[in-house]
């Protein structure tokens, strides 16, 4: 099980401190965000891993693939049509997930449930590697049956990687199997916004 550090909105101290207590994977909502963060520490750290866990707009996706070693919410044709795209004119393997809206929430990104067989064959059609699935349950459900739809529909399609599970359920996407926890608050605390002047 892999743990996937939050590190969205993290001052530099915090994450040289991930860093240096061996931490090197870690998660972005935003592709310019994490490019302020992550382009100067880039090359300097072996090992490092940089997942993007937040909506990616197809305008994006050629930055989301020179930044991201995995982009974990392709949720729509058009997008892994523009991430294969960006991956061949870089030359460079696109890893993902498939983004699956377990709660059906109109509000929340993710294909649904039925259909996820239609968008795998999309995106290896178009020569995605998609490594697994991700899904971010409703706030307001037990998050135990998300996990296990989850689990059982990347079953059904021989995927391995199950990114399930955040700083408040972690511990239960551990027992439903999850591959990857996305964990923020739990590590580095909350994140205060900055006083006003």
């Amino acid at each position: 099980m892999t743990l996937t550090a939050v590190s969205k909105t993290q001052p530099p101290g915090a994450i040289d401190a991930a860093l240096a207590a061996g931490q090197r994977v870690f998660g972005e909502n935003r592709v310019q965000e994490a490019q302020g963060r992550w382009d100067g520490r880039r090359n300097s750290v072996p090992g490092l891993e940089l997942r993007l866990i937040g909506p990616l707009q197809s305008n994006k996706a050629a930055e989301a693939v020179a930044l991201f070693d995995v982009i974990e919410t392709l949720d729509r044709p058009k997008l892994a049509d523009a991430l294969a795209a960006a991956g061949a004119r870089a030359g460079k393997p696109v890893h993902v997930l498939i983004q699956v809206n377990t709660g059906a929430e109109p509000q929340k990104a993710g294909v649904l449930p039925a259909g996820v067989s239609e968008l795998l064959d999309h995106a290896r059609a178009a020569g995605l590697i998609v490594e697994g699935l991700m899904c971010i349950p409703p706030a307001d459900e037990a998050p135990g049956p998300h996990f296990a739809l989850l689990r059982k529909l990347a079953h059904r399609h021989g995927l391995e990687a199950l990114s399930m599970g955040m700083s408040g359920d972690y511990e239960t996407a551990i027992r439903f199997g999850a591959t990857h926890v996305r964990v923020g608050s739990s590590l580095f605390g909350e994140r205060k916004p900055p006083e006003s002047p």
